[in-house]
């Protein structure tokens, strides 16, 4: 990398950190720092996190896929997810109180989190759902947490969204347990409650046909840049329903038939 694409990196990565501490509104780093493709958008993520980790104390807890549905790759110019880190600071347990104010534009995504019980190493082939498989440990319902920053979603596009980190803003996790073993994770049933009452259902297969569909991409997408899924890392693999935007008030539980569920209240 040039001395001067560097420089330009580290800028663009200084801008979001800089906007995210004064509470900006989110503007693509494409238009503002002249960042182009998704790689250099990649880039400015990871000095991103590098200044979010020295700037907290913080450490990577997992990681998070985003646009995993075609229509929404579709809508921001890409053909495929893009990937962002969770850092410990902001996983939070299920039973949770979640403060808007914490966030400029908070939504919230249901979803299965995946615990990999070995680390992920790049190899000679990519690996595959299968493969994947051997190497999980255990799973738990999920919230994330998404921040953005109050978007105009009309000029959204892919490398922004990778450079701001995927707009993660946390996740909140229920109860890791092995009993996935047990189950078809194409079409485990998903209920959330929303306030006291059913407000939609699902299944785990909604976000790429499969969870560790996400999990093997999150993968060969950090093995391509020198970097790798570790043991006790987890992976948020894509939500199974539309993202929802809480105003205040509400208390949401979101179930997973025979893995249990995870529970929030939003002030």
């Amino acid at each position: 990398m040039s001395t001067d694409l560097e420089a330009q990196i580290q800028s663009a990565a200084k801008r979001l950190f800089d906007g995210h501490k004064a509470g900006a509104a989110y503007v693509s780093v494409a238009q503002t720092d002249g960042i182009a493709g998704i790689a250099q958008g990649y880039d400015v993520q990871d000095r991103l996190v590098e200044m979010l980790l020295r700037d907290t104390g913080a450490s990577v807890a997992g990681y998070k896929i985003a646009l995993t549905s075609k229509p929404m790759q579709e809508m921001v110019g890409v053909d495929h997810p893009v990937a962002g880190v969770v850092l410990d600071r902001v996983v939070f347990s299920s039973g949770t109180t979640v403060k808007l104010s914490d966030y400029q534009h908070m939504g919230v995504e249901f979803e299965l989190a995946v615990r990999l019980g070995r680390d992920m190493p790049a190899k000679a082939s990519p690996y595959t759902r299968a493969e994947t498989a051997e190497l999980v440990d255990a799973c738990a319902p999920a919230f994330e947490l998404v921040d953005d920053r109050n978007a105009d979603y009309t000029s959204l596009e892919g490398v922004g969204l990778a450079a701001d980190n995927a707009w993660n803003g946390g996740v909140v996790v229920g109860d890791f347990s092995v009993a996935w073993r047990d189950l078809d994770l194409t079409a485990v049933p998903a209920h959330l409650e929303w306030s006291g009452a059913e407000d939609a259902a699902a299944t785990t297969g909604e976000a790429m046909g499969h969870p560790f569909e996400a999990v093997a991409w999150i993968a060969n997408h950090l093995n391509a840049r020198g970097q790798m899924l570790k043991a006790g890392e987890f992976v948020m693999t894509g939500s199974t329903m539309k993202t929802r935007f809480p105003t205040g008030g509400e208390r949401i539980r979101y179930t997973l038939e025979g893995m249990g569920a995870v529970a929030a209240e939003i002030v």
